[in-house]
């Protein structure tokens, strides 16, 4: 089943839906439990339920990358909507109320035979964090869950890379691009992650250059792509679509829109806490501001202040109010 939207989005995310359950843990904690720290550990549903009993008091958020995005585009002032699948147990109820609160369209299918998707993740006292990751409904996304109604009436559909991993990812992908070249509906895609990267590339390749009209994704991410340099592979990246923004760590980002190319270094003063959510957010500024008619030089700039943001405390959802902490930086009027 799936909710049906109204009042239409502008901008529809799709990918995983996953609840993070936020938790301080010890050191001992981590190594009594097996677990591999400072690094994402795949679980089953039996090991999800038994480590939920053995955690300390936990903050439950609704998470996933492309969830994340749609937030960031929400709080921003955007008409945002995501696309996901959860079960109907108590962490959908959750992941719903928690993203429909912020103001995101929820526009989720429901499974009643599957546990929503979760992530532990395990904060130690050196800031270090250990996530388990259990995928449950967010990997059986179908092609009938794409909100087609909700697709067409969209300016932008971004879609997450992480869900060209699931089983039927492929034909998701497929879908949302019959649907969206049919609707004129612009396609944003996501690399999402080296490793996913590593494992699609030749059939992501081909997508982007047959429907894509925006990526955005890391530097490691773009010379796994294209198998060459960073420099190599923004050229390449160039000849392939029309639109991308690429983010680069501590150096910053570039974007490129036909053959206009931007740059922007980050403030060095800002103290990293925490990169998770990081390129989550920045997505969201750049959508938000292209979508708005904001040229590359102002996109970058509020894509890095929205990165910034998440970067400097621990989890994804942003805790500043994002536009109070933008409006200095951008036009007069920019958000109204």
């Amino acid at each position: 089943m799936s909710e049906n939207a109204n009042n239409h989005a502008s901008i529809v995310t799709v990918g995983n839906a996953i609840v993070d359950v936020i938790a301080k843990a010890t050191d001992q904690f981590i190594a009594e439990q097996g677990m591999m720290k400072n690094a994402m550990n795949l679980i089953d549903a039996d090991r999800a339920t038994t480590l939920y009993d053995a955690i300390g008091p936990a903050t439950e958020v609704s998470g996933g990358s492309a969830a994340n995005t749609a937030v960031g585009i929400s709080l921003l002032g955007g008409h945002a909507g995501f696309i996901g699948k959860v079960g109907t147990d108590m962490l959908a109820r959750i992941f719903r109320h928690d993203i429909k609160a912020v103001g995101v369209e929820a526009l989720l299918a429901a499974d009643a035979d599957l546990q929503t998707a979760c992530s532990y993740i395990l904060i130690t006292p050196d800031k270090k964090r250990t996530m388990n990751t259990y995928l449950g409904a967010s990997i059986a996304l179908k092609p009938e869950d794409m909100n087609a109604d909700a697709i067409a009436a969209a300016d932008i559909v971004y879609i997450e890379g992480y869900l060209y991993d699931a089983p039927d990812g492929p034909a998701c992908w497929d879908k949302m691009a019959t649907v969206a070249r049919e609707a004129g509906t612009k396609i944003a895609i996501s690399l999402s992650d080296g490793w996913c990267v590593e494992r699609h590339r030749p059939a992501m390749h081909q997508f982007i250059k047959d429907h894509c009209d925006m990526v955005l994704c890391n530097s490691e991410e773009a010379e796994i792509m294209f198998q060459t340099d960073k420099d190599n592979a923004i050229r390449q990246m160039r000849q392939l679509v029309a639109e991308a923004a690429i983010t680069d760590g501590e150096n910053g980002s570039i974007a490129f829109a036909g053959n206009d190319l931007v740059s922007i270094t980050p403030d060095p003063d800002i103290a990293v806490m925490d990169t998770t959510g990081a390129g989550d957010l920045y997505a969201s500024g750049y959508l938000y501001a292209r979508h708005n008619g904001a040229d590359l030089d102002i996109a970058i700039k509020l894509a890095t202040i929205t990165a910034s943001e998440a970067i400097s405390h621990i989890g994804a959802r942003p805790q500043a109010d994002l536009i109070e902490i933008a409006k200095p930086a951008m036009p007069t009027e920019f958000f109204g």
